[in-house]
Formats: C-alpha cells, structure tokens, sequence
C-alpha cells in the first residue's frame, strides 16, 4: 500500500466527532466504530466525558458497537473515561500497530470492512485503520477552552506531509458532499 493510501481517510468530517450522526454511519453501512480517545472523544487533561458526548454516544450505541482504543497508558484517566460511557477500551495501543485494534474487532465479531477507525491523528488512526482495511473518519481535535488557542504542530505537520504524498485532506465541506448520494 502506498504512502497516500495509507494516509487518505475515507470521510474526512467537519468539526468533532460529535458531528459524526447516526444517519452517516448507517449511510456507510458501518456496525462498529473503534474511536480514539485523546482530543477525539476529550481534550487531552480532561479526566471524564462531557454530557454532549454522553449523549451522542447513546445515539450512536443502538446502531453501532464502540471501542475505545488509545495510546495513552493511563488506567486511571482512559478506564474512567470508558467507564462514564460504558464502553469497552484498550490502553497502550501504540498505534498505528494493529495488534489492539485487531483484539477490538474480534471482541467486536465484526469484519474490519465493517467498522470505522475514528480519530484526529493521520499518523496514528488513519494508518491503523487502512492498514486494517477498515473505513476511516479523520475529525478535528477536541481541545480545552483554554488550549483552544494553542496550535497543533504534529497534526498540522502530519496534514502537510500527507498532502506532500498525495492524500487529499481536502476542505471538509467539499469531503462531505458525497454523503448525499
């Protein structure tokens, strides 16, 4: 597989997950959804979920199984995480290494052509997920209020070389049209 492969997210969506709707997994006919945690579900020192994101993951539950899968290694803050979701979750997936991910699918007894990788990393959740063959859902950051300011070097790095090896990280509401279809 090429390197623009690798990096080209199958939706690209715009804003956070929680725009991410149940009429667009069911459109993409996913059963699964395996999601990052870190700035994809909570900003990065948040230690619970947000009532918004308690509620989109009571819309999402009854069309699709979720997993949580992050590289961070803290039990405390992604267990608790998880555990105010009531959701599976993998700690120190180091991903974009498959071997989590592969576990979550198998406990999910889903196909991986059926799930999607979601996440706001290039580098990390969409590697792993088209290593995987599964579709991928690139999102941008959740941040804290007061890091909203705050750039994101690595994720701007990541989006510019991507775009350098031929993965089309293209304005979002250009990428969205063809759910419509």
């Amino acid at each position: 597989m090429n390197w623009n492969k690798l990096l080209q997210p199958d939706l690209i969506l715009e804003g956070s997950i929680l725009n991410l709707t149940p009429d667009m997994v069911q459109r993409y006919q996913l059963k699964g959804l395996v999601l990052d945690v870190d700035e994809t579900l909570v900003p990065i020192k948040a230690a619970s979920a947000s009532t918004q994101l308690r509620q989109w993951v009571e819309e999402i539950r009854p069309i699709a199984s979720l997993y949580l899968v992050s590289n961070n290694i803290s039990e405390n803050r992604i267990g608790g995480i998880a555990r105010s979701l009531d959701l599976p979750y993998f700690l120190g997936a180091a991903k974009p290494s498959r071997r989590k991910i592969r576990e979550a699918l198998k406990t999910m007894n889903l196909p991986a052509q059926q799930v999607a990788m979601v996440g706001d990393r290039l580098f990390t959740d969409v590697i792993v997920g088209n290593r995987l063959g599964m579709f991928t859902i690139f999102v941008e950051p959740i941040v804290h209020p007061d890091e909203a300011l705050r750039s994101h070097p690595i994720r701007n790095f990541e989006v510019w070389i991507s775009e350098i090896l031929g993965a089309s990280i293209a304005p979002k509401k250009q990428r969205l049209t063809n759910l419509h279809k």
